[in-house]
């Protein structure tokens, strides 16, 4: 069964909860989950539908970016929801696992809330008859067991591990953060 919008409302007003100056930003994607029938977490549902990402985190804190093919940019491991997607979680999960060979069952998430919600434009792309568009980026932080990395997806190229302290803008302020929290406080999310 799909993730529905009260699904994705839901996961947005709890993350809200914790990071109200993103309403802005992020309101417009509550307000499209709860206005109707149209799934927010279908690709074709324009001009914004869900996607979902994983951070993926070793021990010593790496944080893991794939080579976007077709962007031609680096950017977290993930994708679009699949209809067989149960959570937004599990498609981070799956597609951590389709991109860069890293099992769900060796992952510990961090988390069952999201650590970021990113929203981007996505560029027009003719060849899908494809608008540009907004993704909002689900992201969920995921605790990986080592570097090893299997590419397995046409989409992506390449892989880097970016030192923490590398990572700029607001998804590098929240994993400090988070990372800074002890132990159990910070699993307890």
């Amino acid at each position: 069964m799909a993730v529905s919008n009260n699904t994705v409302a839901g996961v947005v007003l709890n993350y809200l909860d914790d990071n109200p100056g993103e309403i802005e930003t992020l309101g417009p994607l509550v307000l499209a989950s709860m206005a109707g029938p149209k799934p927010v977490t279908d690709r074709s549902t324009m001009p914004a539908h869900v996607t979902c990402g994983a951070v993926a985190v070793t021990a010593d804190w790496r944080v893991l970016h794939v080579q976007h093919r077709r962007l031609e940019r680096w950017l977290l491991p993930g994708g679009h929801l699949e209809p067989s997607d149960r959570s937004l979680l599990g498609a981070a999960l799956r597609e951590l696992a389709e991109e860069t060979g890293i099992a769900a069952n060796t992952v510990i998430p961090d988390a069952v809330r999201p650590v970021d919600i990113d929203a981007h434009v996505i560029p027009e792309n003719p060849d899908r008859g494809e608008p540009a568009h907004i993704h909002y980026d689900v992201r969920f932080l995921l605790h990986v067991p080592n570097r090893a990395v299997e590419l397995r997806s046409e989409e992506v190229s390449d892989h880097r591990w970016v030192r923490l302290g590398d990572l700029m803008g607001t998804l590098g302020d929240k994993l400090r953060a988070r990372r800074a929290l002890p132990g159990p406080a910070r699993l307890a999310y």
